[in-house]
């Protein structure tokens, strides 16, 4: 198992000060972990819920076409969020943060952002997989 999300001199890894003030990078398998840890289902989880609620077989599909959409959300969010961790890597490697810190850059802003994104795509799909996992009401009565 990977080591849980840790705030980091005060910030948490959703914040784009964590990134400036030298926050460990989160890997997929930690953000994962942590939506798993929480009760967050996303941001659509109203939607989602709704589609819950219908008969079969509309339930079903509707929650597999919110899964693929997410999926695909996912795998787009997993690869922006690799090229700014290498990109994190470089701009850390070239200049580490020093004191007074002023304000951060677009990287820490990104890298804040896709995390977020990423929460999301994990709650969803996470969400979804435990719906799935159920048969849903097959007559309306």
């Amino acid at each position: 198992m990977t080591a849980p999300l840790k705030k980091h001199r005060g910030y948490h890894a959703g914040h784009p000060w964590y990134y400036l003030l030298g926050g460990d990078i989160a890997k997929p398998k930690q953000i994962l972990n942590l939506v798993r840890l929480g009760d967050y289902r996303g941001y659509a989880e109203a939607d989602i819920k709704a589609a819950d609620h219908k008969h079969e077989p509309k339930r079903s599909s509707e929650l597999r076409k919110f899964q693929r959409k997410f999926e695909a959300d996912l795998k787009q969010d997993l690869s922006r969020y690799r090229a700014l961790v290498r990109q994190l890597h470089a701009e850390r490697a070239q200049e580490p943060p020093r004191e007074p810190l002023q304000s951060c850059n677009d990287t820490h802003t990104a890298m804040s952002l896709k995390f977020s994104h990423l929460i999301n795509d994990f709650a969803h799909l996470v969400y979804l997989d435990d719906l799935l996992s159920r048969q849903g009401d097959l007559f309306d009565v």
